[in-house]
């Protein structure tokens, strides 16, 4: 079973590289966004999306998955008074 950080590679293409998201679609297929590592040139090249059916796991948690706290606390919205009417 593929998890998130794992280095992954598609079957068809041979493309490789790093599992940063996963999609589960509404008739059953799950699909793994790939990032490959950066180019010679230093690019970082975009990433790919693949059918979980036609992949095959590289290397367990190559990428450490990062914290899931994603965001801090909303404060709340004041309520003003309604001035004019």
């Amino acid at each position: 079973m593929i998890e998130l950080g794992d280095e992954i590679k598609d079957t068809v293409t041979g493309f490789k590289g790093i599992a940063v998201a996963k999609t589960d679609w509404l008739n059953g297929c799950t699909r793994w966004t790939i990032q490959p590592s950066v180019d010679k040139e230093g690019k970082v090249p975009p990433a790919e999306c693949f059918d979980e059916t036609q992949l095959v796991l590289v290397k367990r948690k190559k990428v450490a998955q990062g914290r899931h706290d994603t965001g801090g606390p909303i404060p709340v919205p004041r309520q003003q008074p309604m001035t004019g009417r």
